[in-house]
C-alpha cells in the first residue's frame, strides 16, 4: 500500500519491510497482528492485511463463521443499517459485484396510508447519502408483491438490491488470507491476553502468541475481549433475529423483491420455491449460540399474515442470530485510545457482510497507515472511531 497521509496512524511496530516473517521466541510464534475472530469481519480484515504483515487469526469455534456470520438472511440493500452506513455498503457494492457474489433482486418498503410520512421521509433521508430509491404507490407494489392486502397503499422501490453469496465471499477472504501466508487457528478461544513492552501475549488452544497489535473482531464477544484486554468497554450490545422458511401456497415468485416494513415490523423474501422471513426482532441476549424462539417465530407468521393473503403450509426451518450494535449503532473501526495497540474492528450489527469489502480495505488502511483507495477514498474514519465512546 502506498504513504500516509498525516492524520492516519502508522502501524506502531518497527519491523523491517515487508512485515510478513512469523518469528519463534519463547512465548511461541509472533506475528505482527494477531486477530481475534475470523467470521466475515475477521476474514475479510485478514485477507486485506495479509499480503502487509504476519497475522494470526483465532477463532474459538471449529469453523470460521459459524454464528453471525453463517445465519445471515444474505442480502445487500443500500439503506440497511441507517445512513452512516449507506457508504460503506455503496462503497463495497463494486467489489461485490465484480467479484460474483450479488445476483440482482430489488427491494420493496411497503407502509399503510398511515405511513406516507414516514415513507417521504426516508426517501428524503437516504436519496441524501446517495442511495437510489424512487417512491411508489399502490399499483407498482400489486406489480411486485402478488396477493398484497388492501390496507398496504404506498411504498419505497430499492432497484440495486441484490442477494449476497454470504457462504462465497466468507470463503473468498479465508483463500486470499490463506494464499497471502495468513494463519488461521480454529479452536482458538482467547483465554487471556497479557500486555507486554511490545505488544501482546495471547493464550489461546493451549498455547501462547506473541503480536504487536491486537484485533477484536469478536463480534457479540467484543466487549468481553476488551475486559481481558483490560481497555473499557464500548457498550456493545447483542441482540437476536430470528428467520424462518415457510412454505406457503401460492408459492413466491422467484423474482419477487425483498419486502420490508418501513415501520421494522418484517421483512421477507423468496429462496428457492419458499419463503425466508424475519419478524425483525431485535432481543438483547449474552454472547452465545443463539436460538430461535418460538414467540418470535408466532409474530413472524402473524405479520406475514396482515401483508399478503397466502397460506402458510409449514415452518420448514427456522434460525437465530446474533447482530451486534455499538450504542450509537455505528460499526467501530480504529485505535483504542486507552491502548492503541489494540484495534477495534467490531459493532457491524446485521450489515457487516454488505459492508465487508470496503469496511476491511479501510480496517487495513488504518491499521497500516496507508492512505485510502478509489473504494475508501468517500468514507470518513473519524465517524467510526472507538474515541467517540471515550472521554
Amino acid at each position: 500500500m502506498p504513504c500516509v497521509t498525516a492524520r492516519w496512524r502508522r502501524l506502531p511496530i518497527s519491523l523491517p519491510a515487508p512485515l510478513r516473517r512469523k518469528r519463534r521466541s519463547g512465548l511461541g510464534e509472533r506475528f505482527d497482528i494477531a486477530i481475534v475472530g475470523a467470521g466475515m469481519a475477521g476474514a475479510s480484515l485478514g485477507a486485506e492485511l495479509a499480503p502487509h504483515a504476519s497475522i494470526l487469526m483465532l477463532e474459538a469455534e471449529d469453523r470460521p463463521g459459524y454464528h453471525a456470520t453463517g445465519r445471515s438472511a444474505a442480502f445487500w440493500e443500500e439503506c440497511y443499517g441507517g445512513p452512516e452506513v449507506v457508504p460503506l455498503t455503496l462503497a463495497s457494492g463494486p467489489y461485490l459485484r465484480d467479484h460474483g457474489f450479488l445476483r440482482r433482486r430489488g427491494a420493496v418498503y411497503v407502509g399503510r396510508g398511515s405511513d406516507a410520512g414516514a415513507l417521504d421521509a426516508f426517501v428524503e433521508r437516504f436519496r441524501a447519502r446517495g442511495a437510489t430509491i424512487e417512491r411508489i404507490g399502490r399499483e407498482v407494489l400489486e406489480a411486485h408483491i402478488p396477493g398484497l392486502r388492501p390496507a398496504w397503499t404506498g411504498g419505497v422501490w430499492e432497484p440495486a438490491c441484490s442477494d449476497i453469496d454470504v457462504a462465497g465471499l466468507h470463503a473468498h477472504y479465508l483463500a486470499r488470507f490463506a494464499r497471502a501466508g495468513g494463519t488461521l487457528r480454529t479452536r482458538g478461544r482467547v483465554e487471556r491476553l497479557d500486555r507486554t513492552g511490545d505488544g501482546w501475549v495471547v493464550a489461546a488452544a493451549g498455547a501462547e502468541f506473541q503480536a504487536a497489535l491486537l484485533v477484536n473482531a469478536a463480534g457479540a464477544w467484543a466487549d468481553g475481549i476488551a475486559a481481558l484486554a483490560g481497555v473499557p468497554a464500548v457498550g456493545i450490545s447483542p441482540l437476536r433475529r430470528t428467520v424462518v422458511q415457510l412454505r406457503v401456497a401460492p408459492s413466491p415468485p422467484d423474482d419477487m423483491p425483498l419486502v420490508l416494513d418501513i415501520e421494522g415490523g418484517f421483512y421477507f423474501r423468496p429462496e428457492n420455491g419458499r419463503l425466508w422471513l424475519s419478524p425483525q426482532d431485535e432481543t438483547p441476549s449474552a454472547p452465545c449460540d443463539a436460538a430461535p424462539e418460538e414467540l418470535a417465530v408466532a409474530e413472524a407468521i402473524d405479520r406475514l399474515q396482515q401483508v399478503v393473503d397466502w397460506r402458510v403450509e409449514a415452518v420448514e426451518r427456522k434460525w437465530a442470530g446474533l447482530r451486534s450494535f455499538a450504542p450509537d449503532r455505528r460499526p467501530i473501526y480504529g485505535f483504542d485510545p486507552a491502548d492503541p495497540s489494540l484495534f477495534w474492528f467490531a459493532g457491524q450489527g446485521g450489515f457487516g457482510i454488505q459492508t465487508a469489502p470496503a469496511a476491511a480495505r479501510l480496517g487495513a488502511q488504518l491499521l497500516l497507515g496507508a492512505s485510502r483507495d478509489g473504494m475508501t477514498a468517500g468514507l470518513d474514519p473519524e465517524l467510526y472511531s472507538p474515541a467517540r465512546f471515550r472521554p
